[in-house]
């Protein structure tokens, strides 16, 4: 007997993964967390402004939870050779430490990929993750779509969905819904606010961020996919995690724009390239569109991602939406 996720041929439409273990969001795994990303997010890094914006002190990093939820879902993609795209994803609330999130996994379209000579057959297997707190109150909402090999490389499966149309854009209304009760005069004079941010503003960030404890990283956040932790799996090399590059690119954004609030959603997330241990990635943001509101702004934003390693390459292309007082 081997213990281990399901291959491609092994899923079917409406299949439900709900076995990993709750994680309960504590100061330990929050600092563990932030080591390796780099958080400079205000609120989760300061718990007197935290409970004058939101009401309550220790407000957890969108990325930790968003980490969280993904490695939650991993037990549907224990073989996973690549995640193509996130969609979709919306907080639905904003947890703080002490609340313990736990994920539901659904399989909602899977496409067999086209049998190429010399390479084990794939499958694409869209996944819905839904995350709540210990309370059933809903977190986060978002769709990822995972590669996956067969068990049977001889299998035709007969799946050809359209992943196309796999996932919901998020609202600008579901996209504010989430922080409607926060106080924003607090944050206002810290950095750059939304006056400052213009539609089409190009931003270099200055610098690059080594990629390390990756591992660690992985296990942190209860991902058991296999190339994040055996070389082997990952054809010779660990793969990094995509949410460590994803935090590291909230990190410089950050960095670069300190008045962000918090991140209310993403519009979608591609991986471009494979992420390795000792890559230093280096980003440019784009202001792509400002929605005004009676509550600081919605900036969509759009990371674009580089890594330097034998050569430079680019690895993530992220729109993903923040609030700006």
């Amino acid at each position: 007997m081997i213990a281990e996720g399901p291959h491609f041929d092994e899923l079917s439409v409406g299949q439900v993964f709900d076995s990993a273990p709750g994680l309960t969001l504590t100061s330990g795994l929050a600092q563990a967390h932030r080591s390796i990303i780099g958080e400079r997010l205000a609120l989760p890094l300061d718990d007197g402004l935290s409970a004058s914006v939101t009401g309550a002190p220790a407000l957890a990093s969108p990325a930790l939870v968003w980490d969280v939820a993904i490695g939650q879902s991993t037990a549907a993609t224990h073989h996973v050779k690549a995640n193509l795209f996130y969609r979709g994803l919306v907080f639905r609330r904003a947890p703080h430490l002490g609340d313990t999130l736990r994920s539901r996994t659904e399989v909602v379209a899977l496409r067999q990929n086209r049998v190429r000579e010399g390479r084990r057959p794939t499958g694409l297997a869209a996944l819905r993750i839904t995350t709540a707190d210990q309370y059933g109150a809903p977190v986060l909402d978002f769709w990822r779509c995972a590669m996956l090999p067969l068990r049977d490389p001889e299998a035709r499966t007969g799946h050809a969905d359209d992943l196309d149309s796999v996932g919901a854009a998020a609202s600008n209304e579901s996209l504010t819904a989430v922080t409607g009760g926060w106080d924003l005069d607090p944050l206002r004079g810290r950095g750059p606010g939304s006056a400052e941010l213009t539609e089409g503003q190009v931003i270099e960030v200055g610098g690059g961020d080594v990629v390390s404890s990756a591992p660690e990283l992985a296990r942190l956040t209860l991902n058991v996919a296999k190339v994040h932790h055996d070389a082997a799996a990952g054809g010779g090399r660990r793969l990094v995690y995509g949410g460590h590059t994803i935090g590291l690119a909230l990190a410089q954004a950050t960095r670069a724009l300190p008045g962000i609030a918090t991140v209310t959603g993403w519009r979608s997330c591609e991986h471009l390239g494979p992420v390795f241990e000792g890559d230093t990635l280096r980003s440019t943001i784009t202001v792509e569109r400002l929605d005004g509101s009676g509550h600081g702004v919605v900036a969509h934003l759009r990371s674009q991602v580089t890594a330097d390693g034998p050569e430079q390459r680019n690895v993530l292309d992220w729109r993903f939406a923040a609030l700006v007082p």
